[in-house]
């Protein structure tokens, strides 16, 4: 059999899987030419019907001699969604078919790939600006269209991706809770909601980490826990990034958890039947908790993670650890706290005027001598 489905495991363990061909065609007088590829078309039929084209190119000398069509960005986008599908959690192939389906294919759907260029992306941030876009909303639309067009060059149906350059967006554009808005928030908290917001205080952890947090998650004799998977539409899956993160749990989140221990059943924050919690079920609690504190901010349950990693850059706290801490695949994501720091920058700058330890000073004295 000349096609096949190959089966591989990708760096992050996940198993993946494409129809590809292998084609021999024995030629009167000359060698035989052999031809393996990956199929366009990621499936079976799809696999023989390219085995079929490509055996004939072979027969008939054309092969590498055809003028290729490029295909449009929406004729394109099934095989990018067929790709993430295998590659991407389940709430990614959501955004970008989302994002597809309601920006991308409308700007650029009847574009074949190799007429998007950089001036076409411009375009497209300023008309989505104007209809009042927020940046980081449209940078996530070019992160999609970016990805699309990687894509399609690597599988050789452009001959090279345009730069896709993002917008500028200013650090500090979210929200948290200052140190004493925090403990007056803690204190208005409602009784069966305090351990959560705790949690998410003390540890940084996204909602749907928090809703599939399980008590084998967590050694309270060691004081760590274990993010093994987080909940997004129901499901359980890993979590973002695709690794388990450790965060050690701080003395007040250790006695929290402790007090709150309960039998209901594996799921540390459940229904009173011992039932996971969803995310419509938490939705209200941080605003409402917010309003009973007297804030005149309204946050989400997020942004108790964006006061997590604040708090920690304000006490000195390095910025690699609270990246480690957070779960951030990058640095980039992190450095939207660095302006929480100026006091640590300017601590660093003091060491410049301590005295030099020992006879350094009079080494290098004596070395430039």
């Amino acid at each position: 059999m000349s096609v096949r489905l190959r089966k591989w495991k990708g760096k992050d363990g996940k198993v993946l899987e494409h129809w590809a061909i292998d084609v021999k065609v024995a030629m009167p007088g000359r060698r035989p030419q052999r031809v393996r590829d990956f199929s366009p078309v990621n499936t079976r039929r799809g696999a023989l019907q390219y085995e079929r084209q490509v055996r004939d190119a072979i027969l008939a000398g054309t092969l590498g001699k055809e003028v290729k069509e490029v295909p449009t960005l929406e004729s394109f986008q099934s095989r990018f969604l067929d790709y993430s599908e295998v590659n991407n959690k389940p709430s990614t192939v959501y955004a970008k078919r989302w994002v597809l389906r309601t920006h991308l294919v409308p700007a650029f759907g009847k574009r074949r790939l190799d007429t998007i260029g950089p001036a076409d992306v411009e375009t497209y941030k300023a008309r989505k600006l104007k209809d009042g876009q927020a940046a980081k909303s449209v940078n996530n639309h070019l992160t999609i269209l970016r990805k699309l067009l990687n894509l399609a060059a690597e599988w050789g149906e452009l001959p090279q991706a345009p730069r896709v350059k993002q917008l500028r967006v200013a650090h500090g554009d979210f929200q948290f809770l200052s140190f004493e808005e925090t403990e007056r928030f803690v204190r208005a908290a409602a009784t069966e909601w305090k351990a959560f917001v705790v949690t998410a205080l003390k540890t940084g952890l996204r909602v749907g980490e928090l809703l599939a947090l399980k008590w084998e998650d967590l050694d309270l004799v060691a004081g760590r826990l274990l993010v093994r998977r987080t909940l997004w539409h129901d499901q359980e899956g890993t979590p973002k990034g695709g690794r388990t993160r450790e965060v050690p749990l701080s003395n007040e989140a250790i006695a929290t958890l402790k007090a709150h221990r309960h039998l209901k059943g594996d799921y540390v924050f459940c229904e009173t039947n011992g039932k996971r919690l969803t995310h419509s079920r938490v939705k209200a609690v941080v605003p409402s908790t917010c309003k009973k504190a007297g804030l005149a901010k309204r946050l989400t349950t997020h942004d108790l993670r964006h006061t997590f990693a604040s708090h920690l850059v304000m006490r000195g706290v390095a910025l690699k650890a609270v990246q480690e801490l957070l779960g951030h695949a990058t640095m980039e994501m992190t450095m939207r706290y660095a302006h929480l720091s100026p006091e640590v920058k300017r601590e660093a700058v003091q060491v410049l005027d301590r005295p030099v330890p020992g006879n350094f000073g009079a080494h290098v004295g004596h070395m430039e001598g």
